[in-house]
């Protein structure tokens, strides 16, 4: 709206056109809130004006019902013309004329005042996570400079394809996703995992669209279109979380249509039946009636739940907790059960070496240089655990001859005038491997690692064992939710020793080991049947079918395939697995502070109500007492902006 309105002032008039973008993004903003004030102002004017001039008085409050009820008034007859449906708003409008018609001219406006005050706090409430997507796609940047033929060239981000290198000079937000090529600087990742120190990135590493380089300049290869992009999805994933409501919020919307009918017919009953009966004015009648369909109005019941929700679902956002939906927060405040896929979840999903032994007169070093060798033209990841092993410790690698791999067993080739082979157990003749080698390698074994081979000419030479590395935070993290009071359970397609090993380090008693995907999926559902609400924590695109039975798929977001992260309900930004206690916390505290409104304003209607019809109240006080209800749990709900 802002870019319009710019193109269409004169270039000479910068201070005009600097106004006038400024007046048009505060009313945008702020409209609500300033008509909620004008119509204060002018109510407080009113009064002191009836002193003097009655008529002027009038004039005066007009003008506020005016101000401060257009929105909700404008809201009240959409609802009534393109839905055939009452809500709230019409019938607080309804009240303060029906006040205003009996004379009470400053209780009906005070009344828009309160209701268009209220309203105005609930407006900001829902447009908070809304400015917060804007806040991140400000941090997307709209041009890249695309590195070709050793000269630079400016393109819009839109047009980036995968493949295309891209230089991302200090300070610049990185335009793609994508793996650095060259370079190295330290990346800020909050904007994605919600970490707020830098990430160090070098050649080999991946980096993100949205994020801000440092220091260093970075040539960085794009590995993911625009619309693809791991920043794209956080977007999309929290503008989906908006527009999805949660259960009890579709439960009290249906409650409202039908409530409002009834207050409707219950008001025009209190018109037409007292004076009849009891014997009753018609303006006490009328004013008794106003009151009661101030009081009776389910404002503070309507707003109890979405600022809640959405206020938490901000919050967690901006930590790399992104829920895609109410719904989802409100079903976390139940779990009872979570059950974790192993590889890619409680572990990094890549072996690394854990053990090495030798047999021979070689030296751990000397072995571990000809193994990296040897493994070096393999592509297998239990290869590149052994290369990285020996480059970390700076060791220098030969190229070897006649390689040949053997698909599910090993490899062998020639290096330094001798042939090795290296690979599984089974690999070997039996009887070229010693019986303290088999106890070494039941041993290892029975830790869960995986254990490989190296022979020469003379025989067994020595033996690798490697291990995928449980994440620090797992062991933490399975604590934390026992004592939430939450089963933990591990599912893998790994072998049960190896299942049990990392099961044993990460403290989880109940395992499933050597599951295939549908496996997993019939687990959670047998754990459904047991414990109701279940969570599925996975990674992988085996992973989906389990995420989308639970009552809540959370997914790794770094880690992630694009299968689980679309399947989910949840998504952890940075992997961190003691999001997940914070998640049910926060869905916990939720639900809590969504009970704590729902039973207060149910309490304020029922005792207002039950005030007028058995003593009366005045109108102030019916409009005081339920206005501020309404805006007392919309406060109540916004505490969830700052845990």
């Amino acid at each position: 709206m802002v870019h319009s309105a710019d193109t269409a002032q004169p270039i000479d008039k910068p201070e005009v056109k600097m106004k006038k973008g400024t007046i048009a993004s505060v009313l945008s903003r702020y409209g609500e809130a300033i008509a909620a004030l004008a119509s204060g102002v002018l109510i407080a004017a009113a009064w002191v004006a009836g002193h003097s001039s009655p008529t002027f008085s009038i004039w005066l409050y007009c003008f506020a019902f005016l101000i401060g009820g257009f929105v909700k008034a404008k809201e009240g007859w959409l609802t009534l013309v393109r839905e055939k449906d009452l809500d709230v708003n019409l019938l607080m409008i309804v009240a303060a004329i029906g006040a205003a018609s009996i004379g009470y001219w400053t209780e009906g406006a005070v009344l828009i005042f309160i209701f268009s005050l209220s309203g105005a706090l609930e407006t900001f409430t829902m447009e908070k996570s809304s400015r917060d997507i804007s806040s991140l796609m400000d941090l997307k940047p709209e041009t890249a400079i695309v590195w070709e033929e050793g000269a630079e060239k400016r393109v819009p981000v839109e047009q980036l394809r995968v493949g295309d290198l891209v230089l991302v000079k200090p300070g610049e937000r990185l335009p793609a996703d994508g793996i650095v090529q060259e370079g190295s600087s330290a990346v800020n990742q909050a904007s994605i995992t919600g970490e707020s120190i830098p990430v160090d990135k070098a050649a080999g590493d991946e980096v993100f669209a949205g994020t801000l380089n440092g220091q260093g300049a970075l040539f960085v290869q794009v590995t993911k279109s625009s619309e693809s992009t791991l920043f794209s999805k956080i977007i999309r994933l929290v503008q989906e979380a908006q527009s999805e409501m949660p259960k009890s919020q579709r439960f009290i919307e249906r409650f409202e249509r039908i409530y409002a009918r009834a207050i409707i017919l219950a008001t025009l009953l209190l018109i037409a039946l007292p004076p009849l009966l009891f014997g009753w004015s018609w303006n006490d009648t009328l004013y008794r009636a106003m009151v009661f369909l101030v009081v009776a109005s389910p404002c503070a019941l309507v707003a109890s739940i979405m600022p809640a929700m959405l206020s938490a679902i901000s919050n967690s956002a901006r930590k790399g907790l992104l829920f895609k939906g109410g719904a989802h927060l409100e079903r976390a405040s139940h779990i009872r059960a979570i059950a974790f896929d192993k590889t890619g979840t409680l572990t990094y999903g890549k072996p690394s070496v854990t053990d090495f032994l030798t047999y021979q007169a070689w030296s751990e070093e000397a072995l571990l240089r000809i193994a990296a060798s040897v493994e070096s033209l393999s592509t297998h990841p239990i290869a590149k655990a052994i290369v990285d092993r020996a480059e970390e410790l700076s060791l220098e690698l030969e190229r070897p001859s006649d390689f040949q791999a053997l698909a599910g067993w090993g490899v062998q080739a020639g290096l330094a005038g001798e042939f090795w082979k290296i690979g599984k157990p089974g690999f070997f003749e039996e009887t070229g491997i010693g019986e303290q080698i088999f106890s070494d390698v039941r041993k290892l074994e029975q830790e869960g690692k995986t254990v490989i081979l190296i022979q020469n000419a003379a025989g067994i030479a020595g033996m690798i064992a490697l291990q995928d590395a449980i994440r620090p935070q797992a062991r933490e993290t399975v604590a934390k939710l026992k004592e939430l009071g939450v089963q933990v359970v591990m599912l893998t397609g790994d072998q049960r020793l190896t299942a049990e090993a990392i099961a044993r380090e990460a403290g989880i008693d109940q395992v499933y080991a050597g599951l295939l995907p549908e496996d997993k999926l019939n687990i959670v559902k047998t754990l459904k049947e047991k414990y109701t609400h279940v969570a599925m924590v996975g990674d992988g695109i085996n992973d989906a079918p389990a995420l989308a039975a639970a009552s809540v798929g959370i997914a790794m977001g770094a880690a992630g395939s694009d299968a689980a992260l679309e399947t989910a309900d949840l998504v952890l930004m940075n992997d961190d697995l003691d999001k997940i206690k914070e998640a049910i916390v926060l869905g916990r505290r939720t639900t809590r502070i969504i009970k704590q409104n729902i039973a207060f304003a149910v309490t304020v209607i029922a005792f207002l109500i039950a005030a007028n019809f058995f003593k009366g109240i005045p109108l102030p006080l019916g409009v005081v007492g339920h206005e501020g209800s309404t805006i007392l749990v919309i406060l109540n709900g916004l505490r969830l902006l700052r845990s």
